[in-house]
């Protein structure tokens, strides 16, 4: 029926009438938390573009996992910073690398966090890239050996979810075989299926330290002018045995989460990246938007798209926030 015997915003009136029919709501279980781990001791560095967020030492990391379990987030997500680089990026895979001692100091102090471990080299290689590099080259087959290595290091450091990055292909297949073969059968894995060369990347790699030395990522990451390859690409993932996938980043791709969601019935997650943590950042300094106000619809309408994880930078303040609101 028409107006005026049909008004909708009846249901508007007060916010007891919109909390009873709010049709998408976040939770603190939705979210995860990234943390950047460095070498040394009592290290909390801010990185610049990202305030708020820190380059962590592992006593740090430490300090940090206790409070985002304390707020309630179910799980970190890991990235390291190596002390030293090289071409193959082998402290990725080093059973006594950074990340490899970070996963260990967390499960032995806040034993119930989830850690999730980023699988790719670009943090650990002298290039920048993500994966082996010949003849200005990034090769994939001598990438993926590598990734299974890194994975299987992390499993056995006692990592509870691994999630490759990379975008090289085959590498879920590669990795659900070493680490079924090596008795880690249980381990999930969540593929970052659909990762576009974004430029919303930049503040992770201030970070991160992953800047490539040469040319871009174009050639392994996706365009972000396609939508039917990203689900080419979740489903080759799915086939390979990933049992969540990722799509990154988030907010200028909610059309190819949302398409994913409808299609495959497991746990979709979306990365809500630096850039975008970033620009809601700077802006709230400045004092041009309600950063807290912002954050939240932000968050909602990733989770409205279909995800059911969210990584984001604003984890721990979104945790504060909901449980101001009772959530």
């Amino acid at each position: 029926m028409a107006f005026p015997t049909t008004r909708l915003r009846r249901m508007r009136a007060t916010e007891a009438h919109r909390r009873m029919v709010r049709e998408t709501v976040l939770s603190v279980n939705d979210l995860i938390y990234p943390l950047f781990v460095v070498p040394g001791r009592n290290i909390r560095r801010e990185i610049s573009s990202m305030p708020g967020s820190f380059q962590l030492s592992v006593d740090q990391v430490i300090t940090e996992a206790k409070e985002v379990s304390g707020l309630g987030i179910p799980a970190v997500i890991l990235f390291g910073i190596p002390e030293h680089k090289d071409e193959t990026g082998s402290e990725a895979y080093a059973s006594d690398g950074i990340v490899q001692q970070a996963i260990k100091a967390v499960k032995d102090s806040v034993p119930e966090l989830l850690v999730i471990t980023d699988v790719c080299l670009c943090e650990y290689t002298d290039h920048g890239h993500c994966g082996v590099v010949k003849g200005g080259q990034i090769l994939n087959d001598p990438t993926v050996e590598l990734l299974a290595k890194e994975a299987l290091s992390h499993a056995k450091a006692g990592a509870d979810i691994i999630a490759p990055s990379d975008m090289m292909d085959g590498r879920v297949s590669a990795i659900r075989k070493v680490l079924d073969g090596d008795g880690f059968e249980q381990i999930p894995i969540l593929s970052y299926a659909a990762k576009y060369a974004s430029g919303f990347y930049g503040p992770f790699r201030e970070a991160a330290e992953s800047t490539p030395q040469f040319g871009d990522r174009r050639s392994y990451q996706m365009d972000p002018a396609n939508s039917r390859e990203a689900m080419r690409e979740a489903a080759l993932d799915i086939e390979e045995g990933a049992d969540m996938v990722m799509v990154k980043p988030a907010l200028a791709y909610l059309d190819i989460l949302c398409k994913i969601k409808e299609r495959w019935d497991l746990p979709v997650a979306a990365y809500n990246v630096s850039g975008e943590y970033a620009m809601v950042k700077a802006a709230g300094r400045l004092g041009w938007i309600d950063e807290g106000r912002v954050m939240m619809e932000i968050l909602t309408s990733i989770k409205r798209a279909g995800a059911d994880v969210i990584l984001t930078y604003f984890a721990k303040e979104a945790a504060r926030a909901l449980q101001e609101q009772g959530r």
